[in-house]
């Protein structure tokens, strides 16, 4: 009864049209409530604990170094230089398109952020070539989905404080499949261009390649020293947040000097009510959380799914179905603070890797970012790259539905994930 409770409470207030923090927090105080324990005191303490956790200290030193990198021209130096590399390939600017995202999805952590700033680069340069709009759209909003699973990645810090997980673990786990998940695209998009003959680019002389490394090489230089950082153990998740912060500083302000510093004080502001929100909705959530352990909707849970239990990767599918199911409807955030708090008490009776689960877990939602009717990535790239939102829908989905398969072939096969993590564990 709590478990339906609750969740008719969160439907009921979000299909209200009420923010997810108010939605989070109400249901939390509507479980109260039938517990017969409501005290404003308790709310406010579990809410301002909600915050409470070192590993989200990472988040807006993260989010601050996105935007100093962003903003002092990091883009343009990429995406000339994926141009100079792959630009000369048969459909070339699509495979610009994925290792512009996998350089991206290494500085900013959101699928959001990364897509809309591919598409006023590079959609209008594949209209000018001639590339099929739909198709060039779809590869741009699918590419933005690598940030939230290669690191640094807001999402599996959201998982990992909700899941009480090392945040440092799910970094390092999340660089292969995510690396994977841009091996499926590059295999897409070759299939889907087999039959068309694109203007190819001439091949840039060496010369000119090293020129753009040259020049992209201290924005390169910052997913190695994370990853370095986290796999030796000299920093943890939040120390190399402010390591990325410092270090963004120092390339925008001192090595590409394109961002005046007076511009520091509203792309801070800018971070800070980013920030401000996602811990606001953590907050709020860890209400919820509190709440389903202390009613015994967990309890409940894990009795209705007592079979599943038996059978971990029947277990682990169907959470992943759950969540493309309910990713149709609401963004990834939403559903890692609502269903997390349920699904968790399952995947540790089933012995699960929460690790492994993590993985798999975000990527499920992560999809449905570009999943209609809501589809954030794909509102996002149709508005900044002027195009349709049912031409992008059109133009991602085989792209989704690669993804789609990837993510089956993950739960059937944890080694995909588990053995590259293996690799990259601390020694």
């Amino acid at each position: 009864m709590a478990l339906l409770l609750f969740l008719a409470a969160v439907m009921l207030t979000l299909a209200m049209g009420m923010p997810i923090a108010y939605s989070l927090l109400i249901s939390g105080i509507v479980l109260m409530a039938w517990q017969g324990m409501p005290d404003p005191q308790i709310v406010a303490f579990t809410v301002i604990n909600g915050n409470d956790s070192y590993a989200l200290l990472a988040i807006p030193f993260f989010v601050l170094a996105g935007e100093l990198m962003n903003a002092g021209g990091l883009s343009r130096r990429i995406v000339a230089l994926a141009i100079h590399l792959v630009g000369h390939r048969h459909g070339g600017l699509g495979y610009v398109v994925i290792v512009v995202g996998i350089v991206l999805s290494t500085l900013s952590g959101s699928a959001v952020a990364d897509a809309a700033a591919m598409a006023a680069f590079l959609i209008p340069m594949m209209k000018q070539d001639g590339y099929d709009t739909a198709r060039s759209a779809g590869l741009v909003a699918t590419a933005g989905l690598l940030g939230p699973i290669i690191p640094p990645s807001l999402a599996l810090i959201l998982y990992g404080v909700m899941s009480n997980t090392s945040v440092s673990r799910l970094f390092l786990a999340g660089v292969f499949p995510g690396l994977m998940m841009a091996l499926v695209l590059a295999l897409t998009w070759g299939w889907l261009m087999r039959r068309e003959e694109p203007p190819q680019r001439p091949r840039a002389p060496l010369a000119e390649v090293a020129r753009s490394l040259r020049a992209a090489l201290w924005a390169l230089g910052l997913p190695v020293i994370i990853i370095l950082g986290l796999r030796f153990g000299v920093v943890t998740t939040t120390e190399a947040a402010v390591v990325s912060a410092v270090y963004s500083a120092f390339v925008a302000f001192v090595v590409y000097r394109e961002l005046p510093l007076a511009e520091l004080p509203r792309l801070a502001l800018s971070a800070m009510m980013t920030s401000a929100a996602v811990m606001f909705i953590i907050a709020c959530a860890m209400l919820g959380s509190w709440m389903i352990a202390v009613s015994g909707a967990a309890r409940e849970l894990t009795a209705l799914a007592g079979p599943l239990v038996d059978s971990p990767r029947l277990l682990v599918a169907a959470v992943c179905l759950l969540v493309l199911l309910l990713g149709t409807a609401l963004e990834t955030g939403p559903i890692l603070l609502i269903l997390t708090p349920l699904v968790m008490p399952l995947v540790t009776r089933a012995g699960i890797d929460p690790v492994y689960f993590g993985i798999v877990y975000v990527l499920s939602g992560v999809i449905g970012m570009v999943t209609p009717p809501v589809g954030s990535v794909l509102a996002v790239v149709a508005s900044v790259g002027k195009v349709e939102f049912a031409t992008v829908t059109r133009g991602a989905t085989p792209f989704m539905l690669s993804q789609v398969l990837l993510l089956g072939l993950m739960v059937l096969f944890p080694q995909l994930i588990t053995v590259p993590a293996s690799w990259l564990a601390r020694p």
